[in-house]
């Protein structure tokens, strides 16, 4: 395997009120590479008082410090500054986040550096325009309406996209004018910590960005439930979700939640089948499967449900895998050991129980690596655990329908609702189908089509709130309605 640069961070350092520091109790944890097994680095094991060492100075820098004063054109040059900064040091935040996840190196630099950076460029445009606006209602009455930071913000985020996924967070918070602690997942740090460098770098002041590492559970409840917190940001499973909402929820704190999804992804059979076969493969394959918006459930026109299935069990073993550090790689290894020990159990129990594997099901031997073969099953019922479950990993299950209110009633039929997708060059019935799907976003002929000006979330299990677009600064800040009674009512 081609090697790849492990960033420059100092180990066992947390970034607190704009200071590197030592965990309190001087604990560390070990990053390792997915790739190989092997230990990167290893970082600070943040205890409940380094969450509140992070808290506290988040709050100072709010209630006391120079950023929630400036104007939102002052912060925007900030961000701006930031988008500079990445783009200068995009090579070594790729090598970082393809190191720590285990991506190829190409969508490294292609998708997660380029999306992040311009997520800060995108808000930092937003924060030229962040005005309040006044009201008619008598003409006695004088009144308007200025748009506030929350306060303190926690930015919770998962393994499988740190560098896209906390962005979507901190760069709409920062530019409204919150300040913000970082918690990012145990397993993938080490953007973080170079952002972190980095948005000092920018002119961020001290407090107004922290970062802490360490356990999700103990850290991430600690945090969530902190009082000195006005808003959770979180990204991560349902069923984590879940709880982080109820610990928020007892102090009726704004939260915010991109969850779990399992999206369908619908072929009819008037689709440019080899356009559909590519969108296919790559909606399954993409992060190695780990990613909540993938297309893990095909749902095919049964009149070319049989050619399809042969064109994958030919196409999906050719799909580039192995060597992230390889440009033409396409496929790497999953994050952890226990994210490939969870894919292989559920596939193998799917076989178990009458799945036909039509290609892949098994896992790879490679560098020590956490690896595990494109998969493709067929033959499955509707209510097969995996069809109904998020599977995070690059498995694609493949169901026959007959009619377009099947497709639908399939498509709609597990409890997430993050993202679909339909393929077809009938785009009368793609908007007719597209209207009847619950999904946060539907991608048409391709899927992944991300935008920092288009906002995605979730609808039922996957989530409430939307990141990208407008809409995402709205969850960052609060109306404060001022009416002034000018005197001149009896």
């Amino acid at each position: 395997m081609s090697a790849l640069t492990a960033p420059a961070i100092a180990p066992g350092r947390l970034f607190i009120g704009g200071q590197w520091r030592d965990a309190a109790d001087g604990g560390r944890m070990d990053v390792l590479a997915p790739s190989t097994g092997e230990k990167i680095t290893d970082v600070a094991r943040a205890t409940v008082a380094d969450v509140d060492a992070a808290v506290a100075a988040a709050r100072a820098a709010f209630d006391d410090g120079p950023w929630p004063r400036m104007s939102s054109r002052e912060r925007a040059r900030v961000l701006q500054r930031a988008y500079v900064l990445m783009r200068e040091r995009a090579e070594e935040l790729a090598q970082a986040e393809s190191l720590d996840v285990g991506k190829p190196i190409t969508f490294a630099r292609v998708v997660d550096v380029n999306n992040a950076a311009e997520l800060y460029e995108y808000y930092a445009a937003l924060g030229h325009r962040l005005d309040g606006d006044v009201r008619e209602i008598t003409a006695d009455v004088h009144a308007y309406v200025r748009r506030e930071p929350l306060g303190v913000v926690a930015a919770i985020t998962p393994f499988n996209f740190p560098l896209i996924l906390s962005s979507t967070k901190i760069a709409p918070a920062l530019v409204a004018g919150n300040t913000v602690v970082h918690k990012p997942a145990s397993d993938t740090p080490l953007t973080a910590l170079l952002m972190a460098d980095l948005l000092r770098e920018a002119g961020v002041p001290d407090g107004v960005f922290n970062v802490v590492t360490g356990p999700g559970a103990a850290l991430g409840d600690h945090l969530v439930a902190h009082p000195g917190v006005d808003k959770v940001a979180f990204t991560g499973s349902t069923e984590i979700g879940a709880h982080a909402a109820a610990l928020a929820g007892r102090s009726l704190k704004p939260f915010t939640a991109e969850l779990g999804g399992n999206a369908a992804n619908i072929l009819f059979a008037a689709a440019d089948l080899d356009r559909a076969i590519h969108t296919v493969i790559s909606a399954f394959v993409f992060n190695a499967g780990q990613f909540c918006m993938a297309g893990p459930r095909l749902l095919v026109e049964r009149s070319v449900y049989g050619v399809v299935l042969g064109i994958l069990k030919d196409a999906v073993p050719q799909v580039p895998f192995g060597d992230i550090a390889d440009p033409a790689t396409v496929v790497g290894p999953l994050a952890s050991r226990v994210q490939l020990e969870k894919v292989a159990s559920m596939v193998e129990r799917a076989r178990a129980t009458g799945a036909r594997v039509v290609t892949g099901g098994h896992t790879v031997e490679r560098d020590g690596g956490f690896f595990y073969a494109p998969t493709v099953l067929a033959d499955l019922d509707p209510s097969a655990e995996i069809v109904v479950d998020e599977v995070f990993g690059p498995v694609l299950t493949v169901q026959p329908f007959d009619t377009e209110d099947e497709a639908i009633a399939l498509a709609n039929g597990t409890r997430y609702g993050l993202a679909s997708g339909i393929q077809t060059s009938d785009l009368a019935r793609a908007h007719r189908v597209a209207a009847r799907l619950r999904a946060g976003i539907t991608w048409v002929n391709g899927w992944a089509v991300l935008d920092p000006a288009v906002p995605f979330g979730g609808v039922k299990a996957s989530g409430w709130g939307r990141e990208g677009g407008p809409e995402a600064l709205e969850s960052y800040q609060k109306a404060h309605s001022i009416v002034f009674d000018l005197g001149g009512r009896a």
